[in-house]
């Protein structure tokens, strides 16, 4: 297999952002008077984009307190969620180990990289940039730039147009089941990491072609197929 191009997931792939994205949730809920919430159960929810991560939080908190249906109303709440993680979006993110690293590799060799998430893509470059990674990467796809969100293969199509690959010679990393059934759809190989937020489910049941257990580890990989080839995309 020759690579051109190799995309990833942000949150939970390429970075943790478990504890912002609980603390806006926390803010969140405390200003319709919920006490906060344990942040590790809070990342359990975490998978499948924050307005699912948050419909799950409610659920949970109604569950206890049913006596909250009346003010805990679904369109508010996640009106403030938006407002909130605005202002945590970056304050705690950290690139996983060997982030930049796999990044530095894979663009050194000539293959071009892009992050493709369901995050808006205002806050997930605002992460890129807190993380020092914006410039380390050939494009970034939002969930709201285009009017499809994974798993449509929508998106990945996209950036295979704008950075000029074929769905045979890529591959999409990710955390979750949505990332494996994304790459499916689009035709191009699903890769996947065990550390991130796949809704407390393990990456292993959806099924992808591979797990990596580091992210170095799949520029080595990429690097030594395409050396195995004597093929090295040219950057344009």
């Amino acid at each position: 297999m020759r690579y051109s191009v190799i995309t990833f997931d942000l949150d939970g792939t390429m970075v943790d952002t478990a504890d912002e994205i609980a603390e806006a949730a926390n803010r969140t809920l405390a200003e319709f008077g919920v006490p906060r919430q344990d942040p590790a159960m809070i990342t359990g929810f975490i998978g499948h984009g924050a307005r699912h991560m948050m419909m799950r939080l409610m659920a949970h908190v109604l569950l206890e307190q049913p006596e909250r249906a009346d003010t805990l109303r679904p369109d508010a709440v996640l009106a403030r969620l938006d407002a909130h993680y605005g202002a945590t979006a970056g304050l705690t993110a950290k690139p996983y180990p060997g982030c930049r690293d796999a990044l530095r590799t894979l663009r050194e060799h000539g293959v071009r990289v892009a992050c493709l998430t369901n995050k808006e893509h205002r806050y997930a470059t605002k992460v890129l940039r807190s993380c020092g990674l914006a410039d380390m990467l050939d494009y970034v796809v939002g969930g709201d730039l285009l009017p499809q969100k994974k798993p449509d293969p929508a998106g990945l199509h996209h950036v295979l147009g704008v950075l000029g690959g074929q769905t045979h010679r890529a591959a999409h990393v990710g955390d979750s089941r949505t990332d494996v059934e994304t790459a499916r759809a689009a035709g191009a190989e699903a890769w996947a990491v065990p550390w991130g937020y796949n809704s407390g489910e393990p990456i292993q049941l959806a099924h992808p072609d591979r797990v990596f257990n580091s992210l170095p580890e799949i520029a080595e990989l990429v690097v030594e197929a395409n050396r195995a080839w004597g093929y090295a995309p040219a950057l344009s």
